[in-house]
């Protein structure tokens, strides 16, 4: 064994170099003692790495290397001579499997630990952080005792840890979410039948007494209808009277960031073998420090397609791609989870496969969670369009989408509902999100449960003023199975943590219940039952009408009056929302959202479906069709959004306070 260092090497080493006299600790100001002595870094560049290295939450090996300021090998031999130790051959040697279990591989990843081998009755440990072994030693189980460290990259201890233990990880990123707050009981088959059961009662009543059963379902609609309508106007006046102050008040500067942290994004991609060249060119107009990026792009084992497209891709080095091994289960908030837990930012952030974002984004979101404190555990960035103007669906989709993420979600976090959050533009506080658990890996809309499960937790989602350009998906049955899946998420949703409608009270208080059934309950019945009240729009025509009859004419009165207020609330927050995109030539499509909204109703009936039959079918959207609309946004944002030179951050969070 060669390359393996013995217990009695590393002793004699430890003992002998002219390095023990250096703490148990030594700091990065040693090591380029090393380096500079060696000849491998000049004073000019080792002064300019410990400058950066004072502003910025990393190693000073792992700057040098990002900086491809010192090679690889160079900085290997340098730690071992700095620690008296020898270096992990995982290839020559692959890790003991038993000894990985023994610590578990979770905590391996987030220690960066790996046990290795038993050599002279001692352990070997593997780990890439060498200077904080000292702080693990004495947690270690006893059968890994005594430990003697070797030194390892990162990358290494991760590939060394996913052959052997990837799907040991892989099946606890289907469960890390506690079962009463996941919506996994709906494998059993109670629920499921509840469902067809439910169905079927209405059916039957139906046929009993059709007129009974439609002025209930009609009433019922209409209360959703008013409950809806008034948080919605409750949202937007909360919104605009916070852009009138802001107006009044311009925010401050952005804070000073004395040390700037490492920031993770996760990009789950599955059969996206023409997008992945044209998300790195994106992704590479982010303006903030390279060292600091933590870019993973997380493909599924059987997706040979998009993984054979990225080993024929040369990925920068600060991206690289994650594999999550073959499941019964496979789905985004599964994937997300696997790669959770190779992150090595403190910020977490999530972006989709076709997305766009502004360069200047990461920078501000690291300024907003840097002015706030820890119970703001999420931003939610705003979406937008790059082909709004595909097609009359493209520009609806648009309108909708400004309203939402313009006014109404952002209002509804200031009036202290818990928002749903988007699947995209999502940025995390990583301690907040594992205390979670990370995201329901049987939820098709991961993102919303999020949502609700982080205010519930006494945490708080507050929106970034930074946009993401994406692809609006404008073909008309590909737009329903899309919302399908996000109806059908929302149900799982609601009937996940109705489940104990005591502790959902006492989490979310009285105002914050209210708001989380208008917004998941009332959803989804609004669009189950829409036809319903569109039906009363026969009566304007001189067309018979069911309960004409069971309604006065005062009745029918006020009831349109409902609608119209409930159109007109509508039309205003659309208005202000495409006002607020700088897209005021789409308002005047506003009113053909009527014969927009009625292919919801179609998706919720394939959601009411698939929760009978398949809850946990994810229908994927294609991506991908309007990439010239995406070049020509590019294009716009590069010259409207002048940034920092490549890499470097701007001064307001570089310099050092």
């Amino acid at each position: 064994m060669p390359q393996v260092i013995s217990l009695a090497s590393a002793r004699s080493r430890r003992a002998s170099s002219p390095e023990s006299v250096a703490p148990a600790r030594p700091n990065d100001l040693r090591l380029g003692e090393l380096l500079l002595a060696s000849g491998a870094l000049s004073p000019e560049a080792l002064g300019g790495a410990l400058a950066g290295r004072a502003r910025m939450e990393i190693r000073l090996a792992d700057l040098l290397l990002a900086e491809g300021l010192v090679l690889p090998d160079e900085i290997d031999a340098t730690l071992c001579r700095l620690h008296g130790t020898g270096r992990a051959d995982f290839q020559s040697y692959p890790p003991d499997p038993r000894l990985i279990d023994s610590l578990g591989p979770a905590r391996c990843l987030r220690d960066g630990l790996l046990p290795w081998r038993r050599v002279g009755g001692a352990t070997l440990i593997a780990t890439a952080r060498p200077e904080r072994f000292e702080d693990h030693r004495a947690d270690l189980p006893a059968d890994l005792q005594p430990a003697v460290m070797v030194i390892c990259r990162e990358g290494e201890l991760q590939e060394a840890l996913a052959a052997r233990r990837a799907p040991a990880l892989a099946r606890a990123a289907e469960t890390r979410v506690g079962a009463w707050d996941s919506c996994r009981f709906w494998y059993h088959a109670g629920p499921r039948a509840g469902v067809a059961l439910g169905l079927s009662g209405l059916g039957l009543a139906a046929l009993i007494s059709p007129r009974a059963v439609l002025t209930l379902l009609t009433l019922w609609t209409v209360l959703w209808m008013v409950l809806g309508t008034a948080l919605k106007a409750a949202a937007a006046t909360a919104q605009v009277r916070a852009l009138l102050h802001a107006r009044r008040h311009p925010p401050a500067p952005e804070p000073t960031i004395a040390r700037l942290p490492a920031v993770s994004i996760l990009v789950p991609l599955h059969r996206e073998t023409e997008l992945a060249p044209r998300l790195i060119a994106r992704l590479a107009r982010l303006d903030y420090p390279r060292a600091l990026l933590d870019i993973c792009l997380v493909t599924e084992a059987d997706d040979s397609a998009t993984r054979g497209m990225l080993d024929r891709t040369r990925l920068p080095p600060w991206m690289r791609c994650l594999t999550v091994p073959k499941g019964q289960l496979k789905t985004k908030p599964r994937a997300l989870n696997y790669a959770l837990e190779f992150c090595r930012g403190s910020i977490i952030g999530v972006y989709d496969a076709e997305d766009a974002p502004a360069p200047d984004q990461i920078r501000r979101m690291v300024a907003h969670f840097h002015s706030r404190g820890p119970e703001v555990a999420c931003l939610q960035g705003v979406l937008d369009f790059y082909n709004s103007r595909a097609n009359w669906l493209a520009r609806c989709f648009t309108a909708e989408y400004a309203a939402w993420f313009r006014v109404i979600l952002p209002g509804l976090a200031r009036l202290g509902v818990p928002v749903p959050l988007g699947g995209t533009t999502l940025f995390f506080r990583r301690p907040a999100l594992e205390a979670l658990g990370g995201w329901d890996a049987h939820n098709v809309t991961e993102d919303a449960d999020l949502g609700i499960r982080l205010a519930r937790h006494g945490y708080r989602t507050e929106f970034l003023d930074s946009v993401t350009e994406e692809e609006a998906n404008c073909s008309a049955w590909p737009w329903v199975r899309q919302r399908s899946r996000w109806l059908k998420g929302y149900a799982m949703t609601w009937t996940t943590h109705s489940r104990r409608p005591g502790q959902l009270l006492r989490q979310l208080g009285p105002w914050g219940t209210f708001g989380m059934q208008v917004m998941f309950l009332g959803t989804l019945t609004q669009f189950v039952f829409a036809p319903l009240l569109w039906s009363f729009w026969l009566v304007p025509l001189g067309l018979p009408h069911p309960l004409t009859a069971t309604l006065t004419p005062t009745g029918l009165a006020v009831l349109f009056a409902l609608f119209i207020a409930a159109e007109a609330v509508n039309l205003a927050i659309g208005a202000l929302g495409l006002a607020r995109a700088g897209k005021p030539g789409l308002i005047p499509w506003l009113p053909t959202l009527h014969l927009y909204f009625p292919l919801a109703s179609l998706g919720s009936y394939k959601a009411l479906w698939e929760m009978a039959v398949r809850p946990f079918y994810w229908d994927k959207t294609r991506h991908g069709l309007h990439e010239d609309e995406a070049r020509r946004a590019a294009e716009i944002m590069a010259e409207a959004r002048p940034h920092s030179p490549e890499g470097q951050p701007s001064a307001s969070i570089a310099s050092a306070s």
